[in-house]
């Protein structure tokens, strides 16, 4: 059996859309599927439009969370109760083109672990878009030690053990991209163009893309803060030098008094000294939720069987 995963926010126009296009797809293979929508807080009619689509189907499923957790949290809730012998994992949007799943299947058929899709670039998406994805990918490829090609997508089949594997990990800040790659098994790409979104608009705001980037470089790197202790070092050493010159200067009568040099001093040290302080404050915070042990995600309603009651506060739907 296959399963297939897809986080649902704010898609109620394209809910029925993805489905018909799945119908039509797995159709063709020969394996039995289900179908996992998980509802990331959506404020619109799309858990009504899952509703409707899961009564006509016996193999369709639905969760509902209690509020907005994150795609990525949404990906995760769907593999933690999928039971296929693989799991697709794409979006909603139709970006994700249904019609590569069989490459993938039969990629997977052949022996692969996990076959990931890498996004081609979009010429419609804004210079500044395209620009910012290649930095991000070669800031993190930099700062970790890993190798994450340009335009990875979410959208991927994993084997059932690399699934088993992933769901035992307990991570409060998920970059899946990022996991799946270091988790090794056997691997191989498949590169698609992304279609025009089927309706509604993208969800990846600049500040959503920020908190994104951050998440994967300081879950897979401790550069950073090298770096900082690199930076301190630096500029103890330069006070050291400079400390001479002034003490020179104030005995001979060479110095001059002026706040100019002070302020800009004070500027650039303050400046760097808050920068310092902001990379140890991202790692404390993940180290303070990490500690805290909370769930990753609260469920409100299912109708998935392989949801435990006893593992997962929900509301019967």
């Amino acid at each position: 059996m296959i399963s297939v995963v897809i986080p649902v926010f704010n898609e109620g126009s394209n809910v029925r859309k993805i489905y018909s296009e799945l119908l039509r797809v797995m159709g063709t293979l020969k394996y039995d599927y289900e179908v996992i929508f998980v509802d990331d807080g959506s404020r619109d009619n799309s858990l009504e439009m899952v509703h409707e689509i899961a009564a006509e189907q016996p193999n369709i499923y639905y969760i509902e969370f209690s509020r907005n957790f994150g795609h990525q949290y949404a990906l995760k809730a769907g593999m933690d109760v999928a039971r296929g012998n693989c799991v697709i994992t794409l979006d909603c949007d139709l970006q994700h083109p249904p019609d590569l799943i069989p490459k993938l299947v039969k990629l997977w058929e052949d022996g692969f672990d996990v076959v990931y899709t890498i996004r081609e670039d979009d010429p419609s998406l804004s210079l500044f878009k395209r620009k910012s994805s290649t930095y991000f990918y070669t800031v993190m490829n930099k700062l970790s030690n890993m190798d994450i090609e340009k335009g990875a997508a979410d959208f991927r089949l994993m084997d059932r053990s690399v699934v088993d594997v992933f769901t035992k990990f307990g991570e409060s800040d998920l970059f899946i991209r990022g996991l799946v790659k270091w988790m090794g098994f056997k691997q191989t790409s498949v590169r698609y163009f992304p279609h025009p979104r089927f309706s509604g608009k993208s969800k990846y705001s600049l500040a959503r893309m920020l908190t994104f980037a951050f998440k994967g470089i300081t879950s897979f790197s401790t550069k950073p803060l090298i770096v900082t202790g690199y930076l301190g070092i630096i500029f103890f050493l330069i006070s050291l030098i400079y400390l001479p010159y002034a003490l020179i200067s104030y005995f001979t009568g060479q110095a001059v008094s002026g706040w100019t040099s002070i302020i800009m001093t004070v500027i650039f040290f303050g400046g760097l000294q808050l920068l310092m302080l902001g990379i140890i404050g991202l790692y404390l915070g993940r180290v303070v939720v990490q500690g805290k042990g909370r769930p990753h995600y609260v469920i409100r309603t299912t109708n998935h069987p392989a949801v435990v009651k006893a593992n997962y506060a929900y509301t019967e739907g």
